[in-house]
C-alpha cells in the first residue's frame, strides 16, 4: 500500500514537472509580442490562483517587514519571464530551456555570497562543466547570431531565477507558496500594464486558446501542483526530479513544433543538464 501511494506521489510530481515544461512550446507558438504575453499569463493565472487560494481560504496577510522582499521577488519572476521567452524567440525551444536550466548551479554560486553560508570549492568545478555546456550550444560567440543572443537572455533569466529563489527560500516556510506566487503575478501584471498602450493587439484571439493553457495549465496548475508535492518530498528531490524539465520541454517541442535540436545542442545540454543532477544528488545526500 505504502509503494502504490509512493507511486502515486511520484508520477503527480512528474505530471507537474511535464506541465511546467510546455512553457518552452508555448513561447515559442504564441505570435504577439513577448511583454504582451507575459502580462497575459500573469494576469489570468493570477486571477485564477486568487480564487483558488480564496476557496481554500487562505490568508492572504503579508508582514510589514516581507513586503519589499515579496516585491522584489516579483520583478525579478518578471524579467526571468520575459528574458525567458525573448531567448525562446530567437532560437529554439531545446536552447532556450537549457539555456535558462543553468539556474541551480548558478545559485550554488550567489547563495554563499547571498546567505553568507559556506561557498564549496567543488562548485567551481560545476561551473566549469556549465561553461562547457554552454558553449557547445552557441554556433559561434557574436552579437550578430541570433543563438548567440538566445542563450546571453536565457542565462540572465537563470540568473533572475536564482535571486529569485534564494529570496523566496526563506518565505516559503511563512507563507504558503500559493499566496507567494498570487502576489508575485499580480506584481508583474502591475508593472506590466502599460504594455496595453504600447503594442497592437492584432492575433490576440488567434492566440487567447495558447495563453489560456499557459496561464491556467502551465503557470497557476504546474506551478502550484509542483509546490504541492513539497508535502510528499523533500525539495531536493523534488528539485532532482524536475531536472528532466529541459527532457520533457524538447521533447514536446519536437511534436508540436518538428524542432530537432543539433547534435552539439544535445551534447551542451548533456553536460549542463548532467551538472545539475550532480549538484541535486549531492544535495540530496548532505
Amino acid at each position: 500500500m505504502q509503494t502504490k501511494q509512493y507511486l502515486k506521489n511520484l508520477i503527480q510530481l512528474n505530471f507537474a514537472v511535464l506541465i511546467i515544461s510546455t512553457s518552452g512550446t508555448l513561447g515559442r507558438y504564441i505570435e504577439l509580442p513577448v511583454p504582451l504575453i507575459i502580462l497575459l499569463r500573469a494576469l489570468i493565472g493570477g486571477v485564477f490562483l486568487y480564487l483558488f487560494c480564496k476557496w481554500k481560504k487562505l490568508s492572504f496577510k503579508i508582514q510589514k517587514k516581507d513586503r519589499k522582499t515579496i516585491f522584489f521577488s516579483g520583478v525579478l519572476m518578471g524579467l526571468h519571464w520575459i528574458t525567458y521567452f525573448i531567448s525562446l524567440k530567437l532560437s529554439s525551444v531545446a536552447i532556450g530551456m537549457l539555456s535558462v536550466f543553468t539556474y541551480p548551479i548558478i545559485t550554488t554560486f550567489l547563495e554563499p555570497l547571498m546567505l553568507n553560508s559556506k561557498f564549496k570549492k567543488s562548485n567551481l568545478l560545476l561551473g566549469l562543466m556549465v561553461l562547457v555546456g554552454i558553449y557547445f550550444l552557441a554556433p559561434e560567440i557574436s552579437l550578430e547570431n541570433d543563438q548567440f543572443k538566445a542563450i546571453g537572455f536565457g542565462v540572465f533569466s537563470a540568473f533572475c531565477y536564482s535571486i529569485r529563489n534564494i529570496y523566496m527560500k526563506a518565505k516559503s516556510s511563512e507563507y504558503e507558496g500559493s499566496i507567494l506566487m498570487v502576489y508575485q503575478l499580480i506584481i508583474v501584471s502591475v508593472l506590466l500594464s502599460p504594455v496595453f498602450l504600447v503594442y497592437d493587439m492584432n492575433g490576440l484571439e488567434t492566440s487567447l486558446p495558447a495563453i489560456l493553457i499557459l496561464a491556467l495549465l502551465t503557470t497557476a496548475t504546474g506551478h502550484t501542483l509542483f509546490i504541492y508535492s513539497f508535502r510528499n518530498f523533500s525539495i531536493s528531490t523534488a528539485s532532482i526530479i524536475s531536472g528532466v524539465q529541459p527532457v520533457y520541454g524538447i521533447i514536446i517541442g519536437m511534436i508540436v513544433l518538428g524542432e530537432y535540436p543539433a547534435l552539439s545542442t544535445i551534447f551542451g545540454g548533456v553536460m549542463i543538464l548532467g551538472t545539475v543532477l550532480i549538484e541535486s544528488i549531492r544535495n540530496f545526500k548532505e
